[in-house]
């Protein structure tokens, strides 16, 4: 697929696998997701995947599209991730971040859910991010 294409089927899907590594140990968790530009926009709240994030930057998104199974299409995004804190040095980027989410139906979830870590209720603290595009390579299946 080209690199347009790609990021269409990326702009029509609302539910992505980002993967990162920690210790060479992969990682992968749902995500909600808006693309503006060269980047995805996301949130979350503190958990395994942020603080490995934190520590290794480099991410993999992964978002399909299965019609049948012959007829799908996968795009790999390769990419770097940058937390937006809550700071006023970021109030732009995270209020930027904010309106592209909002526009998504149920934008909040799976990030904003309640979670159980540990026999402990995690909190429920936004955290917001973005993931620089850096390569897009996108799959297709063709019936017949």
């Amino acid at each position: 697929m080209t690199r347009q294409a790609s990021l269409a089927l990326v702009d029509r899907t609302r539910l992505a696998r980002l993967g990162c590594t920690h210790d060479r140990q992969p990682y992968i968790v749902p995500m909600t997701f808006a693309h503006d530009a060269d980047c995805l926009y996301s949130f979350s709240t503190f958990g395994q995947a942020i603080s490995w994030m934190r520590t290794n930057p480099k991410v993999c998104v992964e978002v399909d599209e299965l019609i049948t199974i012959e007829n799908w299409a996968t795009v790999i995004i390769f990419g770097r991730y940058e937390e937006l804190p809550n700071m006023p040095a970021y109030s732009a980027e995270r209020t930027h971040a904010h309106a592209l989410l909002q526009r998504r139906p149920a934008w909040w979830e799976p990030g904003y859910v309640k979670t159980i870590v540990e026999g402990k209720e995690r909190p429920l603290e936004v955290l917001y991010f973005r993931i620089h595009i850096d390569q897009v390579h996108g799959r297709r299946g063709i019936p017949g």
